[in-house]
């Protein structure tokens, strides 16, 4: 489905047949619930937002413009809806200093992963991201599983595009830190002697 698609469907919600609203809804839930979960860290708290996010969508339709495309209006729908919920349990973002994390051989753990079997590979890779603190996580997701742009981010997030990097930068290097402790060593460490 492309952002044509979804145009289509949003002019005949927007005419009144509000049937159509089942595809936008099917296309979205999974991208929409990925990234809430990443964010809450609750499964019951994830359902809630994702069907709130969708009752925004639904409700403010009309005031999509298209000067970006659906999908982004969506994430930044999603994202906010997750930072009112954090506010309203009162978690705080951004508590691990950056001098937490050390400097390590991304490259090591690239070939690594290369090893793990897909679902493995996957599984692990979910898990280390669950871990990440709620807007590290997100940006992540948004780059690395939705493929969404920088500017695209910046969109969805509210930040400017040096914020975004910086936090791209410092979630990528938290990220690979978690995944090292994760990896068996004795893959790593033929990966790492392989990479130097």
């Amino acid at each position: 489905m492309t952002n044509e698609d979804d145009q289509f469907y949003i002019t005949k919600i927007l005419e009144g047949d509000s049937s159509y609203y089942t595809y936008l809804v099917n296309r979205y839930k999974n991208l929409v619930y990925s990234i809430v979960l990443r964010m809450l860290k609750n499964e019951d708290d994830a359902h809630e937002v994702a069907q709130d996010v969708f009752v925004k969508v639904y409700t403010n339709l009309a005031s999509f413009k298209g000067k970006s495309k659906f999908s982004t209006w969506i994430y930044k729908i999603a994202y906010h809806k997750c930072l009112d919920a954090l506010k309203a349990k009162k978690r705080s973002f951004d508590t691990i200093s950056i001098d937490d994390v050390f400097d390590i051989n991304t490259d090591a753990v690239d070939n690594a992963l290369d090893m793990l079997e897909k679902e493995a590979r996957k599984k692990t890779i979910m898990n280390a991201v669950m871990s990440l603190k709620e807007d590290y996580a997100t940006i992540l997701t948004l780059y690395y599983f939705e493929e969404l742009s920088l500017k695209e981010i910046t969109e969805v997030v509210g930040s400017t595009l040096d914020n975004v990097k910086i936090k791209l930068y410092r979630g990528r290097k938290q990220l690979f830190t978690i995944l090292k402790k994760a990896l068996d060593p004795e893959t790593l460490a033929i990966y790492e002697k392989g990479s130097e």
